[in-house]
């Protein structure tokens, strides 16, 4: 099936269950994260979701035909150097494409502009909390409302993630990872509102006498006057004990709780997520260099959604062409092990020269169209 839904396509008529919600009881159900940037406050998803987007928003889009030895490459169509023709270029776009996926499981726009052979050349992104998207229930066909309004299907475009069978919609991260992402907010919450209201008293001030409310009230003003602004020591009365009241910084704050909440909402987001955010879980895994680094970024959290991208934008092409995102750009060496590879490569003939003064930021040569030349046979040498 195509990006936009066919007017005359027929579907099986059902209905869609509801999506769970955390209950009001929850013990956080103050933490609200009914807006998609709430989330963002628990700096474990702020860094993973900016971090997946970041890289995939950057990386150099190709555009190909063909396969083997007949492919070549094609200059970026419109659709590819301004999807919402606002000025702000491809990568502001993908940003904000992939921040939708990330956050909400959809992301939605509406097509403001074909070209003459109808493909796609303006598509400009709804937030994802504008768009309410359901099947009729007699057709089976999609029905769209963005900002109040009723959307036409075939205007609609729509990408999803997390996606099971029987929704239209794709499962939000957020809704159903609430309670981990609140209990974090909650625990970074209580640190602030233990310093700024003073969750604990600092010190206790006992008599072996009977005190009375007014009485308490009393002394406890007088015993401040005694404290403000004065460092001499403080004399008490008979029967009187001070005793100061310290709390463990790792208590105060949370610690370990907001730890262990940052790795599992940087989880959320992939399995080695937060080995590679630096948060701390327990296991063994290390990493080598920075080049091992990069490598697990692409394996278990980036390249999902890389693939998923070229798709999408694929799907926006003419039939025979096809996007790749350039993936090498990931790669990050110290300068010795990647003149090796240049070297390596050159020498079985896998690129040629101006390839690699192009990687290396360097102009090209006259010569360097061409691989090197293969050494001649040993018989032709004696």
């Amino acid at each position: 099936m195509s990006l936009f839904f066919n007017s005359r396509e027929k579907r099986g008529i059902f209905t869609e269950p509801p999506i769970p919600r955390p209950g009001s009881s929850s013990m956080f159900s103050r933490i609200d994260l009914s807006q998609t940037e709430s989330s963002l406050q628990k700096v474990a998803v702020w860094a993973a979701v900016d971090l997946v987007a970041s890289l995939t928003s950057i990386l150099p889009i190709d555009v190909y035909e063909g396969t083997g030895a007949a492919r070549r490459e094609l200059p970026l169509p419109k659709v590819l150097e301004d999807p919402a023709g606002d000025g702000y270029g491809t990568a502001d776009w993908v940003y904000q494409y992939m921040m939708s996926l990330l956050l909400r499981g959809n992301t939605n726009g509406r097509v403001a502009a074909r070209d003459r052979i109808g493909n796609p050349t303006q598509i400009v992104l709804y937030h994802p909390d504008m768009v309410q998207g359901w099947r009729d229930l007699k057709s089976g066909l999609p029905q769209w409302r963005a900002g109040g309004e009723e959307v036409p299907a075939a205007e609609m475009w729509h990408q999803r993630a997390y996606t099971i069978p029987g929704r239209l919609m794709g499962l939000s991260p957020v809704a159903h990872h609430a309670t981990t992402i609140a209990q974090g907010l909650a625990a970074a919450r209580f640190g602030q509102q233990f310093f700024e209201e003073g969750g604990t008293p600092s010190a206790l001030l006992t008599n072996e006498a009977a005190l009375d409310a007014k009485q308490a009230a009393t002394a406890k003003a007088r015993f401040m006057a005694a404290l403000r602004g004065s460092r001499e020591p403080l004399v008490l009365g008979q029967g009187w004990k001070y005793q100061a009241i310290s709390v463990a910084p790792e208590e105060s704050q949370f610690l370990e709780t907001q730890k262990y909440t940052a790795a599992e909402c940087a989880r959320i987001y992939g399995p080695g997520m937060p080995e590679i955010l630096g948060y701390e879980t327990g296991g063994s895994m290390t990493y080598a260099n920075v080049e091992q680094r990069s490598l697990d970024l692409l394996t278990y959290a980036l390249d999902r959604w890389l693939v998923r991208t070229e798709r999408m934008f694929t799907a926006l092409l003419p039939p025979g062409q096809y996007v790749k995102l350039n993936r090498k750009a990931l790669a990050r060496t110290d300068l010795l092990t990647r003149f090796r590879a240049h070297a390596l490569a050159l020498q079985n003939r896998w690129t040629t020269p101006n390839e690699v003064r192009d990687v290396e930021d360097q102009p090209p040569v006259k010569w360097g169209d061409e691989p090197n030349q293969a050494p001649a046979p040993k018989e032709q040498i004696d």
